[in-house]
């Protein structure tokens, strides 16, 4: 007897409303031509003009980007030669290393942004008993953000890695390659799709993060840090202009690991026929 799927179809629906109802009437309510909250008045692009003409949101905006960009990049060359050195490792050393990544990763985030401020004022403290004038802001912003992508880097990468043939780099050394020119021209392009996963998934949690950035930022302040500021004060439209742009951000990055995933899964199943 079969089971009807009509119920388990009308859960996963109720969750998806839930989930995603509130995201829809952020982003409708950003063209609204009117500051009402409960009203839709008439179309406007208004709110997204005049979000670009303050000079907060502009430098908030350019620090996060770069922020986002120069954490990922170093995270991403820092976890792929990780990932190569842990996967290199024996089976139970492994296994200890790979369970001690993913703390960061199911560790709730006010625990590692607070165990970084603590670790940020203490060494500030010590330089400064030294006569250096150390303050928090972009470099400890950018250290609690590599600290945070590593682990997501290495997870993206050790998938590949485990789908290499053993004897691939062997071969390499054998046919005259050294180690460096062995890991970059046939290790690392093999790989290069979960490198490349790993990159834009720390580019989205990077420029998605508040509670880690919000520990360690000084006074700087990131996209997600500014809407936590202006949500203290009247809500206006332009709030939810700019949680659109950064939820289209996210959204697009994502759709560009999954169509990245997909197409070297297709190219592989081409291979194997």
């Amino acid at each position: 007897m079969k089971h009807s799927k009509t119920p388990g179809r009308i859960l996963q629906a109720a969750v998806a409303i839930f989930l995603y109802a509130p995201i829809l009437v952020l982003i409708v309510f950003s063209f609204n031509s009117s500051s009402s909250r409960t009203r839709f008045t008439g179309f406007t692009f208004d709110w997204y003009v005049s979000l670009f003409q303050r000079p907060d949101v502009l430098s908030a905006l350019y620090l996060t980007l770069i922020l986002a960009v120069v954490s990922a990049l170093i995270a991403t060359v820092i976890g792929t030669v990780s990932a190569i050195g842990l996967y290199n490792m024996k089976a139970r050393p492994r296994r200890v290393f790979l369970s001690l990544n993913n703390i960061p990763v199911v560790n709730p985030e006010i625990i590692t942004g607070m165990s970084l401020c603590i670790l940020f004022v203490t060494c500030i403290a010590f330089l400064n008993s030294w006569g250096l004038q150390a303050k928090q802001g972009f470099t400890t912003l950018l250290i609690a953000h590599i600290t945070f992508n590593i682990p997501y880097v290495i997870l993206s990468v050790m998938p590949k890695l485990r789908q290499l043939s053993k004897h691939t780099y062997e071969a390499a050394l054998d046919l005259g390659a050294s180690p460096f020119q062995a890991y970059k021209r046939v290790i690392l392009p093999e790989i290069m799709p979960g490198v490349v996963s790993g990159a834009m998934i720390a580019f989205t949690m990077s420029i998605d993060d508040f509670i880690i950035s919000f520990f360690t930022n000084g006074n700087l302040q990131t996209l997600p840090i500014l809407i936590f500021t202006m949500t203290k004060r009247k809500v206006t439209p332009e709030i939810n202009a700019l949680s659109t742009l950064l939820f289209v951000t996210v959204l697009v990055l994502l759709i560009a690991v999954n169509v990245l995933q997909s197409r070297d899964l297709k190219k592989k199943e081409e291979k194997s026929r």
